[in-house]
């Protein structure tokens, strides 16, 4: 890296639909990343963009990105006229969105514990009978050990998070929450959850143990909803970009991106929403990993397999015993496993009628608690915040406050601890 940029350790299950071409110019209003050529954003960057027909909705001078908004069929070849951009193009066609609506290294070795606290956890809430998924990744041995430290914060990338929810609240960080669907950040409670799927890896994270609904993975770390995805569940680029800067500079240790579509058949790494992306990316985020790929895609086209990542592994599916609906035996393999078929998480209750939890059986709140509601999900990105939570208690456990790295302790440690517990599988035939 060029310069340093508060990169913290992180768990980015993550990539943006992108494609090869410029998007046409349109007469309605959108958005646009403006990429510059170096790592630095013009100081009148809103007076060209103003020129050339549009205005300013956020700059991030520290990878070189600005996203405009404007309605002019010119502004991009207007925009091109300076010789210090690189590329702009807009965003309205490169939106990933939500899939998961289906119903059915020796670095690690002999380690000390770091400074950070630490605090055992207990698994007896209300419905953790129901959570078979933490069973399998052996949650409750983890946890008598810790549950996590509060001085540990993970950043969930994702559609917001219910603030009100009675097992989650004492955990979040509003401070640290923002909403960045627009592209520009909006602090604090504006990442509300209009969606419910941030909601739910949220509490797969850090859910408390508080002998209500359900136990996260790291129940006794902090957690602050970065929202880019907006209530139909897209993912536009300036959103993501405006959430990976967020992260590196809000002392955010690891980030969960459970949202993914494919981003190598249909895009090129030359386009500038993809480089733009790539550019925020590789400046705040250490360590990488990816989820919920498509049924079409080869080993080779795997993000995990990008050599520029600093530290990058992959997490997908397994089951106990059988596929379910989403895992991905049979189909190429990824690095680290966790289980994700029809997982107990919590939910917005004011969304509990979504066709999502209103099927028999997939929903249901803590007697005499209306807003403790909880609801049933299957999909990889059910996977991506169980490996999130994992790399929370690491970093809980074994980081250190003063450490001077990307965040309490190295990518490459986090990574290595993930890859050397991880259960090896063996490639299906």
């Amino acid at each position: 890296m060029r310069t340093h940029l508060l990169a913290r350790a992180g768990i980015v299950l993550a990539a943006c639909l992108v494609a090869c071409a410029a998007l046409a110019a349109t007469a309605h209003a959108q958005n646009y990343v403006v990429l510059y050529k170096q790592n630095a954003v013009a100081s009148d960057v809103a007076t060209k963009v103003q020129n050339a027909g549009g205005s300013l909705v956020h700059a991030y001078p520290q990878i070189g990105v600005a996203i405009a908004k404007s309605d002019s069929a010119s502004f991009r070849a207007n925009m091109l006229k300076d010789s210090r951009i690189d590329n702009v193009s807009g965003t309205g066609g490169f939106a990933t969105r939500l899939d998961d609506s289906r119903l059915d290294s020796t670095d690690a070795s002999g380690a000390s514990p770091g400074d950070l606290p630490n605090a055992p956890a207990t698994d007896a809430d209300t419905f953790s009978p129901l959570q078979w998924d933490m069973r399998q990744i052996h949650t409750p041995q983890a946890h008598a050990i810790t549950g996590g430290s509060p001085s540990v914060l993970v950043g969930d990338i994702d559609t917001g998070i219910d603030f009100t929810h009675p097992d989650l609240a004492a955990n979040i960080d509003v401070a640290d929450s923002v909403n960045c669907v627009s592209g520009a950040p909006v602090q604090g409670l504006a990442a509300q959850d209009d969606n419910g799927h941030g909601t739910h890896t949220a509490g797969t994270i850090a859910a408390a143990s508080n002998g209500i609904g359900i136990v996260g993975v790291a129940p006794n770390v902090k957690i602050a909803g970065i929202k880019a995805g907006n209530a139909d569940g897209f993912f536009f680029p300036e959103a993501v970009v405006c959430a990976f800067v967020w992260a590196a500079t809000h002392h955010v240790d690891v980030t969960n991106n459970s949202y993914f579509a494919d981003p190598w058949e249909y895009n090129c790494r030359n386009d500038p929403e993809q480089r733009a992306i790539w550019k925020a990316e590789s400046r705040v985020i250490g360590v990488t990993a990816t989820g919920a790929f498509e049924q079409g895609t080869t080993a080779g086209q795997y993000p995990d397999h990008l050599k520029s990542f600093f530290s990058s592994f992959g997490v997908g599916v397994t089951d106990v015993t059988a596929p379910g609906g989403d895992s991905r035996y049979g189909r190429p393999p990824v690095a680290i496993p966790p289980a994700a078929s029809r997982v107990l998480s919590t939910w917005p209750a004011n969304l509990a009628n979504t066709a999502f939890c209103n099927s028999p059986g997939r929903g249901m709140t803590e007697p005499g608690i209306g807003a403790a509601f909880y609801c049933y999900q299957q999909g990889t990105s059910m996977a991506s915040p169980h490996a999130a939570g994992v790399a929370a208690l690491i970093v809980s456990r074994y980081g250190d406050a003063s450490n001077p790295q990307n965040g309490k302790m190295r990518p490459s440690r986090v990574a290595a601890y993930l890859q050397q517990t991880a259960d090896p599988q063996a490639c299906p035939t």
